[in-house]
C-alpha cells in the first residue's frame, strides 16, 4: 500500500512483523482484537505523510508475528516487553503511542511501566481501569455480567475457538469488525452463532471494502485466533502481575476518543467513569475526551480521517 514496508524484526525472543512509513517522529500503532497492523493503513498512510514515521507491528500471536504455544507467553509483561523491544530496535529514546482495543489496554500498561518511553498516548475505545484491590478481573467481570460475557466466553482453551470454527473465520470477522450493538458484548451459551452481532447485513459497510475483510480472513485462516484469545485468558494473572502498580496514576499525557455506540464505552458503569471525574483522577494528564456521534467501536475504520486528523492534531503539540 503506497510505500508501506514491511519487514520481520527480532525483539524479546519472537520474530515480529512491522509495516512502516515515513520519516520523523516515530508513531507507534497498536491494533485489538481479532485485527492487525492492517487497521492501521488509513493513519499510516495520513500521518507519514505530514512528518511522522508510523510503525505499526502484529501483536504478538497475529498475522505474520511469532505466536507462542504457551498460554502464559501473553502477559501484559511479555506483550509490553515486546514492544519496549522493537522501539530500541527503531533506535529512537521515546515514542508517540496509538492503540484501540485491546492494544489501548496494553498500551495503559505500556504507559504504566515505562511512561519515560511514551511522549503522549492516543488511546480509541478502551479508558485506563484501575486495578481492584481484592478481586480478580474475570472473577469481577462474570460477577457483574455472568458466565456469558465475552470475556468469560473466551477463558476455556480451545473451545471457543471450536466455536469460531463452525461458523468459519470469514463470519468470525465480518461478525464482530461490523457490529453495532451497544452494551458489554453477552455471547450465546455454548456456541459463537450470532456472536458479537445479531444483526449482521450481507452487505459491508463503507469504511470495510471486500478486499479488506479477505485480508483479515487470508491471515486468521493462517493463524486461527487462539494467539489473540489468549490475551483475554491472562486477566486474572496479569491481576496477579499487576500489584505493585496499584493505585498508579498514569502519568503520560492523553487524548481519549470513543464512539459513542462503542461496546466498551456503553457497558456498565464506563460513560460515570470517563466523564464523573474517575478517569481524570487515575489519568492526571487526560488532556481530551473525545465523544463521536453515531459511531461504534471500530472508530480507527470507520471515521479514519477523523482518527487521523484527531492524532495529528494532538501529538503535534509535543
Amino acid at each position: 500500500m503506497e510505500g508501506i514496508e514491511h519487514r520481520i524484526v527480532e525483539v524479546n525472543g519472537i520474530k515480529m512483523h512491522i509495516a512502516e512509513k515515513g520519516e520523523g517522529p516515530v508513531v507507534l500503532f497498536l491494533h485489538g482484537f481479532p485485527e492487525l497492523w492492517y487497521s492501521w493503513r488509513h493513519q499510516i498512510l495520513d500521518l507519514s505523510s505530514k512528518g511522522y514515521r508510523c510503525v505499526a507491528p502484529d501483536l504478538r500471536g497475529y498475522g505474520d508475528t511469532d505466536a507462542p504455544p504457551s498460554i502464559t507467553s501473553y502477559t501484559s509483561f511479555h506483550i509490553v516487553g515486546d514492544l519496549v523491544a522493537l522501539i530500541k530496535w527503531l533506535g529512537v529514546e521515546q515514542v508517540f503511542l496509538v492503540a484501540h482495543d485491546m492494544g489501548a489496554i496494553m498500551g495503559w500498561y505500556f504507559c504504566m511501566f515505562r511512561p519515560e518511553i511514551i511522549k503522549a498516548y492516543v488511546c480509541l475505545s478502551v479508558p485506563f481501569v484501575r486495578r481492584n484491590f481484592k478481586v480478580p478481573t474475570v472473577d469481577a467481570m462474570r460477577a457483574i455480567y455472568g458466565d456469558d460475557y465475552y470475556i468469560c466466553r473466551f477463558q476455556e482453551p480451545g473451545k471457543m475457538e471450536a466455536e469460531m470454527g463452525e461458523v468459519g473465520t470469514e463470519y468470525v470477522l465480518k461478525n464482530i469488525l461490523t457490529t453495532r450493538k451497544t452494551g458489554p458484548p453477552i455471547l450465546p451459551k455454548g456456541e459463537f452463532r450470532t456472536g458479537f452481532n445479531p444483526d449482521m447485513k450481507e452487505a459491508l459497510p463503507s469504511w470495510l471494502s471486500p478486499q479488506d475483510l479477505a485480508y483479515y480472513v487470508s491471515k486468521f485462516e493462517s493463524t486461527g485466533f487462539t494467539g489473540g484469545l489468549n490475551y483475554y485468558r491472562n486477566f486474572n494473572l496479569n491481576w496477579e502481575l499487576h500489584a505493585p502498580w496499584s493505585g498508579v496514576k498514569i502519568k503520560v499525557p492523553v487524548k481519549y476518543i470513543a464512539g459513542e455506540l462503542d461496546m466498551v464505552y456503553t457497558s456498565l458503569g464506563m460513560k460515570d467513569y470517563v466523564h464523573g471525574g474517575g478517569f481524570k483522577e487515575d489519568v492526571p494528564n487526560l488532556e481530551e475526551v473525545i465523544i463521536q456521534k453515531g459511531v461504534a467501536h471500530f472508530n480507527n475504520h470507520e471515521t479514519a480521517e477523523e482518527i487521523s486528523n484527531h492524532i495529528y492534531d494532538f501529538i503535534k503539540k509535543f
